[in-house]
């Protein structure tokens, strides 16, 4: 047969090539958004958000509350967030759509919270009153760091990353076993193909080392069969 003859491969084109292509791009800034977000939101909870000075007789006792003394909800919906972002390739169809929404839910409750945790000094408020032993302890001097916008980033990024999954996730790939596994009744596991795997051999050396690992007597077949010969 002469090369002329043998079919080249053609390049898809079209719009299943361009919905791939798609596919592909919002895949990739989707796991990259959602990482760096739920990242910056783990970073900045951790961090100074407020900071002031309580009065107390011998003067004034410096206070601080970081985020998550301010508010704990970042934090714990950036975990969330994230699990969404890994489960979104262990489902399909309606599972998908809904963890999809669930990813955009955590980053736009940390968008939220943050914008509501920049200005908030209750926080400092009650570590002044245990420094001071006063129930309204005063706080003076508050002042807002600039974490709490970084955390409001971070979830604008998961936000974000929701949103690729709800309008290009059905396009992304599910995470699937090469294999089934053994049926009920024993039978082998099959491939995608639909084809049986052969089964082992038990003469071969390294199937008679299992059976040692396993602690069978792998002569013992064998005793049998001579026995049934004679």
């Amino acid at each position: 047969m002469s090369a002329a003859a043998v079919p080249q491969p053609q390049a898809r084109s079209g719009p299943a090539a361009k919905a791939e292509r798609s596919g592909r791009r919002s895949l990739a800034v989707a796991l990259l958004s959602g990482a760096a977000g739920a990242a910056l939101v783990l970073l900045a909870t951790s961090r100074t958000w407020a900071e002031g000075t309580a009065a107390v007789a011998q003067g004034a006792l410096p206070q601080r509350a970081d985020g998550e003394d301010v508010t704990g909800l970042p934090g714990a919906l950036a975990v969330v967030g994230l699990a969404a972002l890994v489960a979104v390739f262990a489902v399909r169809r309606t599972g998908r759509v809904l963890v999809s929404a669930l990813l955009a839910l955590c980053g736009a409750g940390i968008v939220a919270s943050s914008i509501a945790g920049a200005s908030d000094t209750a926080a400092l408020e009650e570590k002044a009153s245990k420094a001071t032993g006063l129930a309204d302890g005063t706080i003076h001097d508050v002042a807002h760091t600039a974490w709490p916008w970084v955390a409001l980033a971070g979830g604008a990024l998961l936000l974000l990353a929701g949103v690729l999954a709800l309008g290009y996730g059905r396009h992304w790939p599910a995470m699937s076993g090469r294999y089934e596994r053994t049926g009920a009744d024993g039978a082998p596991a099959r491939t995608r193909a639909g084809r049986t795997r052969p089964a082992p051999d038990p003469d071969r050396p390294e199937e008679l080392w299992k059976a040692l690992d396993r602690g069978e007597d792998p002569t013992g077949q064998d005793g049998g069969r001579a026995s049934a010969g004679g």
